[in-house]
């Protein structure tokens, strides 16, 4: 009788204790480039080579130092494989574990791998540097589509830094189910393996959107309703983004977090200058006019720089976050944590439909 020695390769990971539908990709490093930025900055070399040769290698050496700036961080053991570490065995699974169960009050820096560190660092210089390519191109006049590419590609790196902090927001929150929450563990490995987040890129210029069109209004401060806000930006967004508004903007959280969106302050703040303009009976003031009534400068009008953005986001977030440690009212998240967690409820429900129909 002969022996039959073939045999079926298993990869080690379908050892490791898994949940469902929880598989982690191999490590393929942090993503220097993504495509669509390799084929961007290859335009934009063409284009200085072209107008202005003497700064050529001004940017080929900044996207060297980029580049080994990615490789150091690379040699950092994987978040997405086991690891019998000095600490004790790491993996993927544990590190979802342990982010959910260790909700720590406080700065979690020194609670986090080595590699989420350093990757934020990596991220903050590759937007810096994008953010330089658009500017070069518009001092070159590079053609409009190549400049506002360039524009998007640097506000959507900002959204992948803030999307670290609304998947540890969403990974936070006890009321969320387990699956959901899970999902966005392994979401953050990933973003902190690679430095990159599908889901985010194909939400960001939604949101760029909302800013943009947030930028483009001028909200009447006294009623602070923004009815008419809301409907003008719903007319220019997905049809995602109008779904959000229509079922998510009767939960008081979200219709609050919205306003705090729309008119660049804080709820109490909103809520304390309509009370001034009640009194004074003024119905409404102009963004320029909101300090002079508060008492205090506040930054309402902040300008299209991914910066800016950022800035302000990180206001709502420790506001939110606040309210939520000292049970107040109020948002206890903010609208890119609700929108987030409307789009992860729909794609469940998306994959549920389908499996039924199967």
């Amino acid at each position: 009788m002969e022996l039959n020695n073939q045999f079926t390769q298993v990869d080690i990971s379908e050892f490791y204790d898994n949940e469902p539908n929880q598989q982690v990709e191999p490590d393929a490093g942090i993503v220097l480039l993504t495509p669509k930025q390799q084929i961007l900055y290859s335009e934009f070399i063409d284009l200085v080579k072209e107008k202005d040769p003497d700064r050529v290698e001004v940017f080929e050496s900044r996207m060297r130092d980029l580049k080994k700036l990615a490789t150091a961080i690379a040699a950092f053991p994987s978040l997405l494989e086991r690891h019998d570490l000095t600490g004790g065995m790491r993996t993927p699974q544990l590190l979802i574990d342990s982010l959910i169960k260790h909700q720590e009050r406080g700065d979690v820096t020194l609670a986090l791998p080595s590699k989420a560190i350093l990757g934020k660092g990596f991220i903050v210089a590759k937007t810096h540097t994008f953010s330089s390519l658009a500017k070069q191109s518009e001092k070159l006049d590079a053609p409009k589509k190549l400049i506002e590419a360039l524009k998007l590609e640097t506000v959507t790196m900002m959204f992948n830094l803030m999307a670290e902090d609304v998947y540890m927001n969403l990974i936070n929150d006890n009321s969320q189910p387990m699956e959901y929450r899970r999902e966005w563990c392994l979401s953050l490995l990933m973003l902190w393996e690679h430095r990159n987040d599908q889901n985010i890129e194909n939400i960001a210029p939604v949101l760029q959107s909302v800013w943009l069109a947030r930028r483009k209004l001028a909200p009447a401060f006294g009623t602070m309703m923004g009815t008419s806000e809301l409907i003008i930006m719903s007319m220019q967004m997905d049809e995602q983004w109008i779904g959000f508004i229509k079922s998510e903007m009767k939960n008081p959280g979200v219709s609050q977090a919205m306003e705090e969106f729309l008119f660049g302050i804080s709820t109490e703040q909103i809520q304390q200058l309509k009370e001034i303009l009640k009194t004074k009976g003024i119905p409404a003031i102009s963004r320029d006019e909101v300090s002079t009534f508060l008492g205090e400068h506040v930054k309402v009008d902040a300008g299209l720089d991914y910066r800016d953005f950022y800035s302000m986001y990180t206001i709502r977030r420790d506001n939110a976050r606040s309210r939520h440690r000292l049970k107040l009212e109020g948002p206890h998240k903010t609208l890119e944590d609700y929108y987030i967690q409307y789009i992860t409820a729909k794609n469940k429900e998306k994959q549920n439909n389908d499996i039924f129909a199967k």
